[in-house]
């Protein structure tokens, strides 16, 4: 990076030079398909809202491509470190509530036959 900021001159004159510029149509997005793979942005938060920002962190780092997969097997270890303390749903109150579902379905159709029945509700 440079040390100091570029004036207005300086600035454009790269750009006005560079391949894939308007001039030079042979090489519309030269930057879609770099010459060497790029480096990774990798962020992160403990997702607290906006009630709770004081509380919140957030950490970004930078991975280089060789590097990738060991940076994913490390922070795969941290997060299953972290799920340990969690727990299952519960979901018995769903489940009671289907089964009741189904029984007062299944006594309703039995007896009184198919469509146009005398058993049916007016």
């Amino acid at each position: 990076m440079p040390a100091k900021h570029l004036n207005t001159d300086e600035a454009i004159s790269p750009l006005e030079s560079h391949p894939s510029s308007p001039t030079n149509p042979a090489i519309p997005f030269a930057d879609l398909a770099p010459s060497s793979p790029l480096p990774i942005l990798i962020r992160a938060s403990n997702g607290k809202s906006k009630e709770h920002r004081a509380d919140k962190v957030k950490l970004s780092t930078i991975v280089r491509p060789d590097e990738l997969d060991a940076f994913f097997a490390r922070y795969a270890e941290v997060i299953r470190a972290g799920t340990t303390a969690l727990k299952k749903r519960d979901r018995s109150g769903r489940k009671k509530a289907t089964k009741a579902k189904r029984k007062g379905k299944g006594a309703g159709a039995g007896a009184g036959g198919g469509i146009g029945g005398e058993g049916e509700k007016k």
